[in-house]
């Protein structure tokens, strides 16, 4: 895959992914967004993916939109003055991708829908959507330096990217609603503080951090189960009814059962290293279950 806006290394296994516009620390534009897109689709099927790093080339992880841009800034039709009914029967037409629908949600969903586990390592300033695309990530860890802030009303819009769907149900409805309405610009400590960020590190660890993690995540683990998992905790905890949550773990681990379940118990038993077969790109026939 080649990209003009992103650097990106797969190191044994832990992709890691760099948002690469230095000169305007990172600004993020509607062409990073198709790139992130297609970067998150594309790891989602690539067996040689195990685990997403994000992270910013330089000084920024991500300043937020590019304002410099002509014409509308956000890269929306003006001429289409859409209603929810037309936003729901256009969804997919690509007038509507990408004259109505916001960049940064696309991008959001791309991650919501990953198979891989995704690790946010927050190396500098990360506003508006700099912000807000973070969210969609499993964790989020923070250089001492790193800046973060949801200053959508300063500049007359509001949030975007999913977030007034993650936010709350990360940091909590009144946290949220408080970032939200200050703009206030929040030190890494503050968001650790509030739940935003998991842990902080000096800015020359951060990245070693991240990749340690990442590698935790999916040594000696089937890519199956860590793919299901995923799934399961985002979208079984936004069920009605617990039963409902019931009815998909009793189909996960049926399947995991059949194959890497027995080669795990078989190594754990045996007291050695198991050797996962299933591939995250062959996921069990249940899967998706939400379609």
């Amino acid at each position: 895959m080649n990209f003009e806006t992103l650097v990106v290394t797969n190191k044994e296994g832990v992709l890691i992914v760099e948002l690469c516009r230095p000169q305007a620390l990172n600004a993020f534009t509607i062409q990073m967004g198709s790139e992130l897109v297609h970067l998150f689709e594309a790891a989602s099927e690539d067996d040689d993916v195990g685990a997403i790093i994000l992270t910013g080339n330089g000084k920024a992880f991500c300043a937020g939109m590019d304002l410099s841009a002509e014409g509308n800034v956000f890269g929306l039709d003006e001429s289409l003055n859409p209603s929810l009914a037309d936003l729901n029967s256009h969804y997919d037409e690509p007038a509507y991708v990408g004259g109505v629908r916001d960049s940064g949600g696309r991008v959001t969903l791309s991650m919501y829908d990953c198979k891989k586990p995704i690790i946010v390592a927050l190396n500098g300033a990360a506003v508006g959507i700099g912000a807000t695309m973070t969210l969609a990530a499993d964790i989020r860890l923070a250089s001492t330096k790193a800046r973060i802030g949801f200053v959508f009303g300063k500049i007359g819009v509001t949030p975007e990217a999913c977030s007034t769907w993650f936010l709350p149900r990360i940091v909590g409805m009144s946290t949220a609603l408080e970032w939200v309405y200050s703009g206030d610009i929040l030190s890494a400590e503050d968001a650790i503080k509030g739940g935003l960020v998991s842990k902080i590190y000096e800015p020359d660890n951060l990245m070693l951090e991240a990749e340690t993690l990442a590698r935790k995540f999916i040594a000696n683990r089937s890519p199956v189960a860590i793919a299901l998992a995923r799934q399961m905790m985002y979208r079984n905890s936004a069920m009605d009814h617990p039963r409902e949550a019931h009815k998909v773990d009793s189909l996960a681990i049926y399947y995991c059962s059949l194959d890497d379940g027995k080669e795990g118990v078989s190594a754990f038993l045996e007291k050695r290293d198991p050797q996962f077969k299933d591939k995250a790109s062959a996921m069990p026939d249940f899967y998706p279950w939400w379609d």
